[in-house]
């Protein structure tokens, strides 16, 4: 395992070269998310400085970014090209200007949010026992129209937003989603659809792809149709879902199955990784089951700490064996943790794998830290049908309105986000382990539990003993 003295060398290093006062006060000089990533275009070779303030601040940016290169061990050029992806410069950008406000944290503060899931509608055509939205066919009264949506998406862009997940509820149900993800994708945000698959026909699945929309994934809880269909509430959706599967691998884009883990299904997950390799998607997504919304009515499917690693270290031997398996649950991050020194691959979050060599782990662990677990109001919010703004679509608490008080404000000045951004805070549960900036415990289990999203997760196997006295609870009610 890696030591401490060359993690801390590493974060030293990192402060030097980005975290110091002159970087920092330059980022700030270049402007908003936006000014950046026009910089990072002519960085990286795919436009050229309108005037000589740019070309200026295209050389310093190509400096700071070259020393990092450096330092991080990974080729320049390869850095440019992958610069070459909007979605990539929106990255960047975000990370530079959270540096420069904030400096160098554990976990990193950033600007704005990389993503947003944006709970579209809260219509949809299924009935799913574990819904978390309470949707339902018929659009509730306060849903936004399309220059509402518009106004959203504009804030987002704005804010230098580098990913959009539409959901739901079911997003294909609404006409609006074409138009308002066409303009996100436009806009150079990566686009992604959480779907229950049963609307993707081949002429939507082209039309996605058409549109800009880059990942498809597709809700299937289990490889027997006939529980799938109790669970979702609709006979015939497994099938429809796996023809959606289907349809949108043919249409070309990357697909990802995603499984929400129960004790109904969990002893499944072998069974679906195969179903998921015979269709050929990309991924699978072991998600966490937070008994919120309908989820509240069915709290006893909800796994103990020894089912859930059971679950996780299963993942992690998919992983290691090159599928891309992953899951929601923070946890996961320490799973690869405890497998590192035996060579497999570190995952320091719980949605990307990072294969790390041997001579680089050290930067491995201290960017595990940096990314910190747990994503709620950290790494990603959630929008919900109204523009309300909640740290996760797990976590019914908001936090303000995108339309009423602007999303960056709400990003940067909201009291709780900021609570949930600070590991060592002392009312947050996790401010002692030593896995606080690695995980930081799920926030949405905390709040569907003690009713404090700061509180423990008891899905944490070092929490077993809360775990014991939830479900004492739950006996003798």
């Amino acid at each position: 395992m890696a030591n401490d003295i060359n993690v801390n060398e590493l974060i030293l290093d990192i402060r030097r070269i980005l975290g110091n006062g002159l970087t920092r006060r330059f980022i700030k000089m270049i402007g908003k998310p936006l000014d950046i990533v026009k910089i990072l275009s002519i960085y990286a070779g795919l436009e050229d400085p309108s005037s000589a303030k740019e070309r200026v601040l295209s050389e310093m940016i190509s400096y700071i970014l070259s020393k990092s290169a450096d330092k991080f061990g990974f080729d320049e050029s390869v850095l440019k090209e992958r610069l070459k992806d909007p979605y990539m410069r929106r990255g960047i950008a975000n990370i530079l200007l959270g540096i420069a406000y904030y400096g160098i944290t554990r976990p990193q503060r950033l600007y704005s949010p990389f993503m947003v899931v944006w709970d579209f509608t809260k219509r949809c055509n299924l009935s799913c026992l574990h819904c978390y939205a309470n949707a339902s066919y018929l659009p509730p009264p306060d849903e936004l129209n399309l220059e509402e949506r518009l106004s959203v998406l504009s804030q987002l862009d704005e804010a230098g937003v580098a990913a959009i997940s539409f959901s739901g509820g079911e997003p294909l149900i609404v006409p609006d989603f074409w138009e308002v993800a066409r303009r996100a994708a436009q806009a150079g945000m990566y686009i992604s659809i959480a779907t229950n698959g049963t609307l993707i026909k081949p002429e939507v699945a082209r039309r996605l792809k058409e549109i800009g929309v880059r990942y498809v994934e597709v809700s299937l809880d289990s490889p027997n149709p006939e529980s799938h269909d109790s669970f979702r509430g609709i006979r015939g959706a497994w099938e429809r879902s796996v023809e959606g599967i289907k349809n949108a691998k043919s249409a070309g884009m990357d697909v990802g199955i995603a499984m929400t883990i129960t004790k109904k299904n969990y002893r499944e997950v072998a069974d679906m990784i195969k179903l998921a390799k015979e269709l050929g998607v990309d991924r699978f997504i072991a998600f966490n089951f937070i008994p919120t919304g309908r989820g509240k009515d069915i709290v006893e499917y909800d796994l103990s700490p020894k089912e859930r690693m059971e679950v996780l270290e299963l993942l992690y031997s998919e992983l290691s064996n090159g599928f891309q398996a992953f899951s929601t649950s923070p946890i996961y991050a320490i799973v690869s943790l405890k497998h590192v020194d035996k060579g497999g691959k570190l995952t320091p979050t719980h949605f990307a794998e990072l294969a790390i060599p041997e001579e680089y782990m050290s930067m491995g662990f201290a960017l595990a830290e940096f990314l910190g677990g747990c994503g709620a109001g950290r790494i990603y919010c959630s929008v919900e049908h109204n523009g309300d703004i909640q740290p996760c679509v797990f976590m019914p608490i908001v936090v303000g309105n995108v339309l009423r008080d602007g999303f960056l404000k709400v990003w940067q000045e909201n009291e709780l986000l900021n609570k949930l951004r600070d590991r060592d805070y002392s009312g947050y549960a996790c401010s002692t382990c030593g896995y606080r900036y690695i995980c930081g415990g799920c926030r949405a289990r905390a709040l569907a539990y003690y009713n404090d999203p700061l509180g423990p997760d008891p899905s944490c196997e070092f929490n077993e003993k809360l775990w014991d006295e939830l479900r004492a609870i739950s006996i003798s009610h």
